[in-house]
């Protein structure tokens, strides 16, 4: 009861601010109490100006932190809010008025266990950027090298942790509110918000992630990570190298300095393609303020506090997916779905068939350089409702993160295609990875990982049976006399089996 009073008091203040800024819609769409939403406008501004989207993100930045996340997290979502919306609130920048640097001075001290002085001969009190949960100061290491820190912001643990309350609250409410929209998954949406966030207020993940992608890049051309300091790093505090260069998006900028803008748009191509298919982790924030082009040229990215993580599956699913709509066979594109659970198998494949048509017939047989791939993924989505798929939190992230890509490249020129550039990357991934071979070696692997398991598996059998004769569980004498001796002979049956998976392994190297 405390906490439905102390979330309904929130949720008056949020719908004056909302009013405040004729930006209301957003509690009519949720089904939340008609009471509410009709004493709020009451005091809405009529006629403030910009789209319903620009107008939620003037009053997202108002609310704070929490609903900046939140807004963020919620352009991913275009089939949820429309596309329009969804490009509005992509825009939503996350940008604070700076903490006093004295604040900044004492968290590092206390993180790091050292005073100022002793850690930086050069400390900058005044940030170069403030975001919603940390600020960057540049300074200089006492042993002279040009970095920059990374500070959270005071009791910014404590702010989120009152947004994610009221937002769990919501997210309930809906569920019972608005049974439609459980398919949607508003809770897991939550959660998985609040998981983001959690890692984002811990630098040292941040830093492990950025260790992680930096090795991952370390033999490839055109993109770079900071190095971390690991001795300057914490919870609270993350110390990196300092980034030189032009923001990525500043076209004059880059042209007035003398790079090739189609090498850029090259790399970055490759660079995103690499961390997508070869490595299944990839940056899931790009934006300007995020990605630098250094004066050799190199692209340099920063902030890593939201990254992708896409298993081996779901990289052939998102390859015979796109291969398929770019060939047109639509029967194979629905079945992948149906096989991978993202459609309830109760529903008509044929129906689903025929949705997959309406999404790739506009682009068959158009040149690859005029294809929009992000736009085909949110074309996907978009057919969710219908077909009651449940969300891929991967996967819009995913979607978000190529979005930024072919933007870019069309900032840049115009008349190159990002993913035409990288075609012939895509097209060697696929014969490596779904030709018959391929799929022959992951039998291979597969059956060579069961076997790795038998052994436990017995032995969890063994233990089981053992306490569930103890408790006076009850066997057939010929099903106890079988296990006896599958038992006995297992200390002698296991090395033949060692030696003939051993065997099946040699003969497919042998012929692979």
């Amino acid at each position: 009861m405390l906490r439905t009073a102390r979330n309904v008091c929130r949720m008056v203040g949020i719908a004056r601010t909302l009013a405040r800024h004729d930006a209301l819609f957003p509690l009519e769409i949720l089904g939340l109490p008609p009471a509410l939403t009709a004493l709020a406008k009451l005091a809405s501004r009529r006629g403030a100006p910009g789209r319903p989207g620009e107008r939620l993100v003037a009053a997202l930045q108002t609310l704070g932190p929490g609903f900046i996340k939140f807004g963020q997290a919620l352009s991913t979502r275009p089939d949820v809010i429309g596309e329009t919306m969804a490009q509005d609130l992509s825009n939503l920048q996350d940008r604070l008025p700076p903490f006093p640097a004295a604040q900044a001075r004492a968290t590092i001290e206390a993180e790091l266990g050292a005073p100022l002085d002793e850690l930086f001969s050069r400390f900058d009190d005044e940030p170069v950027a403030a975001a919603s949960i940390a600020q960057v100061h540049f300074a200089t290491t006492s042993e002279g090298r040009e970095v920059a820190v990374k500070v959270l912001r005071p009791r910014i643990e404590q702010a989120f942790a009152r947004d994610l309350e009221l937002f769990y609250w919501l997210a309930e409410l809906i569920e019972r509110a608005q049974p439609a929209w459980r398919r949607l998954k508003p809770v897991e949406v939550v959660r998985k918000l609040a998981e983001v966030v959690t890692i984002e207020m811990d630098l040292g993940l941040e830093a492990a992630a950025a260790s992680e992608l930096r090795e991952n890049l370390a033999e490839d051309e055109g993109l770079r990570v900071p190095a971390i300091d690991w001795r300057r790093t914490a919870r609270r505090v993350l110390t990196l190298e300092r980034v030189e260069g032009i923001p990525i998006d500043e076209r004059e900028a880059l042209v007035s300095a003398g790079h090739d803008l189609d090498a850029i748009i090259e790399k970055a191509a490759r660079s995103f393609f690499n961390q997508v298919f070869r490595d299944g982790f990839f940056h899931a924030d790009l934006h300007p303020g995020n990605l630098f082009v250094a004066p050799a040229g190199d692209i340099v990215a920063v902030d890593f506090g939201i990254m992708g993580r896409l298993d081996r599956e779901t990289r052939r699913y998102l390859a015979e997916m796109l291969l398929g709509f770019l060939t047109g066979d639509y029967v194979r594109v629905a079945d992948m779905h149906f096989e991978a659970d993202y459609v309830p198998a109760g529903k008509s494949r044929d129906a689903f068939i025929q949705a997959c048509r309406s999404i790739g017939e506009p682009i068959l047989g158009r040149p690859l350089h005029e294809i929009s791939l992000a736009q085909l993924l949110g074309r996907l989505f978009q057919v969710t409702e219908t077909f009651a798929m449940e969300t891929q939190p991967q996967l819009l992230l995913l979607q978000k993160t190529m979005v930024f890509v072919e933007g870019l490249g069309r900032r840049l020129n115009p008349e190159v295609n990002i993913w035409a550039l990288a075609q012939p990357l895509i097209e060697e991934w696929v014969r490596e990875n779904l030709s018959p071979e391929a799929r022959l070696r992951d039998a291979a692997a597969e059956g060579l990982a069961a076997a790795q398991r038998l052994p436990k598996l017995l032995k969890d059998a063994e233990t089981m049976l053992a306490a569930g004769a103890d408790g006076g569980l009850k066997l057939h004498p010929e099903t106890l006399r079988a296990l006896t001796q599958a038992g006995t002979r297992r200390g002698a049956a296991t090395p033949l089996l060692w030696a003939a998976l051993a065997a099946l392994a040699l003969t497919m190297a042998a012929l692979l």
